[in-house]
């Protein structure tokens, strides 16, 4: 399938992962896996080197990700099927997140993937936190209006990512806040996440590194305020 050398330092093939990740997708079982392996192998390896300089970058505008282990910040490509009715084994993209806490960072994630359409999804913020986390966050906002509103005013996240991902969104604001707390229509949300998708069809290495890196300047006012109200 992929014509290089095994070389950890290669550049990211997006041709060749987009087709494994299209393999992978309609034939999504063991038995694929296991005899398309070695190029997985080759594209795991390009995708750390990827992750690697995109954390390089990150932290020379965000300094506290400086540092992470680009392996661990990696999903694993396998699902988790213990309690999905979807048991194919696999998932069909990419994908890692940069924070400084890791994977484990309590809300502030830089994220993205390559799925097997060619498409690029880039990140910023907090998706789905668990709910000691997310009353952490709502309940920042009501201490704090005046650090959201100043939020509300970056314009140059909004021209970048147009509003927050629809993520899920109470239809009554929750459990110990009333409809008249500051800005309730966002303490219903369930996710304070930024993300846009483009097809990586034509982009070269140093074009999708420039455009992950883009996005994730673009979503640091709502990281920062993230760590701000998590902790």
């Amino acid at each position: 399938m992929i014509a290089h050398p095994d070389n950890a330092a290669a550049a990211m093939n997006l041709r060749e992962l987009v087709n494994f990740l299209e393999g992978l997708h309609e034939n999504n079982n063991r038995a694929w896996f296991a005899m398309n392996k070695p190029a997985y192998d080759i594209l795991r390896a390009e995708f750390t080197q990827l992750v690697a300089q995109l954390i390089e970058g990150a932290a020379r505008f965000d300094p506290p990700v400086a540092g992470q282990d680009p392996k661990k910040a990696q999903f694993r490509i396998n699902r988790d099927i213990r309690f999905s009715k979807d048991k194919s084994p696999y998932k069909t993209h990419f994908s890692a997140v940069i924070a400084p806490g890791g994977k484990k960072d309590p809300g502030s994630h830089y994220y993205f993937h390559i799925d097997h359409r060619g498409t690029l999804l880039v990140a910023g913020g907090c998706y789905m936190p668990p709910a000691d986390v997310l009353g952490r966050i709502r309940r920042h906002i009501v201490a704090q209006p005046q650090s959201f509103a100043k939020l509300l005013r970056a314009r140059g996240m909004w021209r970048h990512f147009g509003a927050f991902a629809e993520e899920g969104r109470l239809a009554r604001p929750p459990k110990g806040f009333s409809a008249d707390s500051p800005h309730i229509e966002f303490i219903r949300q369930k996710s304070f996440i930024v993300w846009t998708e483009v097809p990586v069809r034509g982009m070269d290495p140093a074009a999708l590194r420039a455009h992950i890196l883009s996005g994730f300047k673009a979503s640091l006012p709502l990281i920062r305020w993230l760590r701000e109200a998590v902790g």
